[in-house]
């Protein structure tokens, strides 16, 4: 299949160095175009199929790429998406694409534009025999779009060798994988789990990996189990928010079926809370298998802090990620940009030394990735993650350092949704923030500024919502919109989100330093704002 797909490719033009955007549902034929991808030394960038046709085509103009590869329609817990309608709407605005690969995920038939080629169609009459480009370690595997604080995705770049190293030797190491086990990562391939943990380091470790479609409650919240004890899966990896949704539901749908195969658990996309760690371990996990508690970034490439490997029988504290993997030299950093030594410390979380899994570049913007990870701290790589050092050493990951949000494990940038919703013509100030959520662990709550009072707040509230459904995606949609006359800003204009965090999370009395405040009496302002908001919505 992959052998077929590069035939394809390479028939219509696409040649080493070339980008191609693959916008599919999980799906054999979505793993065989990224590696056919890799096969002829093209790049691809994996578009998470629920991007709207706005997001997907600010991708493929950044990245510049020559074809698309796409289904017809997508089958999501039991819902169909329509993925070409989106690639046709998307590509209306991108110059450089010249053809667009149409793969068949249902029966439904699709109106073929001028440049579409049927994939099945073109891959049958190609050869299964397809030499592989020889390529150079630091030549481009595949770049990945990630939000910044800023609204514009930016566009991280893995090269060949130094990638498909780290994600091999973590997929092995961290969930100690034998060589007849079935390893089961229900990522999308959309995010770089899915192409870390799900395609190339068990692939590269000769690893049977399982593609996951659906949902976890769909067709019921038994979904995960019935496919655990159907496939006899030996390491199962989710997020946190997936957790957090089952646990709700109760053990019977976890305890009618047979997880016995079971040996490793995993978790990833955002920090695990206690009770989630405590239900995966003792009601899926019977209490008997390793539990991975995993921190790393689209920009690591793989598994940077996680409790395995470590000695045999080496202990594993609940919810934390604990122990540097091989040549990961985690520091901690203060405000003055200052190593913290010793233990029982917090800080920010930086890495002292290259690992091969790293990111080199943000794709046509090299100051950018410089000024992102490398100026904060001179010397280190800087995450934007805040960490604590426990007294015995081990590492806890307590949360994002800049305006990023973590949405059941998307990373989103408070700026995207503020630049979108600043587009509606009623809203000339927009702030976003992150709101705690008990199941998808963050999710964005809006202040927003009318430019004229007898605006109706709910109908412009409903508005933003769909401006940022289409814009970004669905998942980005604020759940609070609040409409306040003025935001907190200091004397140079910047607003602090950090008070409006603070005020939403009902940490009034410590507001900090608000000196730098143009006009201290905005916070009473807002303050009574959100009470009549509260008030009104019992959700808060």
């Amino acid at each position: 299949m992959t052998c077929r797909l590069a035939n394809a490719l390479k028939k219509n033009g696409i040649t080493k160095g070339d980008r191609v955007a693959i916008y599919m549902p999980v799906s054999p034929l979505a793993v065989a175009a990224m590696l056919a991808c890799a096969r002829i030394g093209a790049v691809h960038t994996v578009v998470f199929a629920g991007f709207s046709a706005e997001s997907l085509a600010g991708r493929i103009n950044d990245s510049e790429c020559k074809a698309v590869i796409t289904c017809n329609e997508g089958v999501r817990g039991g819902r169909i998406i329509e993925m070409k309608k989106t690639v046709d709407e998307a590509v209306k605005n991108c110059p450089s694409v010249k053809c667009v690969f149409v793969g068949q995920r249902t029966a439904s038939k699709i109106s073929m534009k001028r440049h579409d080629i049927l994939l099945e169609e073109v891959m049958a009459k190609e050869s299964s025999v397809c030499t592989p480009e020889i390529m150079d370690a630091e030549d481009m595997l595949f770049m990945l779009y990630t939000s910044g604080s800023t609204g514009k995705p930016k566009g991280i770049v893995h090269t060949q060798a130094g990638y498909l190293l780290y994600a091999a030797l973590t997929h092995k190491h961290v969930f100690d994988v034998k060589q007849d086990d079935i390893f089961g990562c229900v990522a999308d391939i959309g995010w770089i789990t899915g192409h870390s943990y799900v395609v190339y380091g068990p692939l590269c470790n000769g690893t049977t990996t399982v593609l996951f479609e659906s949902t976890p409650v769909y067709p019921d919240p038994g979904r995960y189990w019935e496919t655990v004890q159907r496939l006899k899966i030996n390491q199962f990896y989710c997020a946190p928010t997936a957790l957090r949704l089952l646990l709700k539901y109760g053990d019977e749908y976890v305890k009618k079926y047979d997880r016995s195969s079971l040996t490793t658990l995993g978790s990833v996309g955002e920090p695990i809370n206690h009770e989630a760690w405590q239900w995966f371990y003792s009601v899926v996990g019977d209490r008997r298998c390793t539990l991975v508690d995993t921190w790393w970034q689209t920009e690591t490439g793989g598994i940077c802090i996680a409790p395995r490997p470590s000695e045999k029988g080496a202990e594993i504290i609940p919810a934390i990620a604990m122990r540097p993997f091989y040549g990961i030299n985690p520091v901690l950093m203060d405000e003055k940009g200052v190593v913290v030594e010793g233990n029982n410390v917090s800080g920010a979380l930086c890495i002292a030394q290259p690992w091969p899994g790293m990111a080199r570049t943000i794709y046509g913007d090299h100051q950018r990735f410089v000024n992102a990870y490398f100026k904060t701290y001179p010397g280190y790589y800087f995450t934007g993650d805040a960490a604590y050092r426990t007294k015995e050493g081990y590492y806890q990951i307590t949360g994002r350092m800049d305006d990023v949000l973590n949405i059941s494990g998307h990373r989103l940038g408070t700026a995207e949704i503020e630049d979108a919703m600043d587009e509606h013509p009623a809203v000339p100030e927009a702030a976003v923030i992150s709101y705690p959520h008990e199941i998808k662990g963050e999710v964005p709550f809006a202040f927003i500024v009318l430019k004229d009072e007898t605006a109706h707040p709910e109908a412009v509230a409903k508005e933003l919502k769909e401006i940022v459904a289409s814009k970004i995606a669905k998942y980005a949609v604020p759940d609070h919109v609040l409409v306040v006359k003025r935001l907190p800003k200091t004397r140079s204009g910047k607003i602090m989100r950090r008070l409006l965090r603070r005020i939403v999370t009902g940490e009034v009395n410590d507001m900090g330093d608000t000196t730098t405040l143009d006009d201290p009496s905005v916070i009473e302002e807002i303050l009574d704002a959100y009470k009549i908001y509260k008030a009104k919505h019992s959700s808060l």
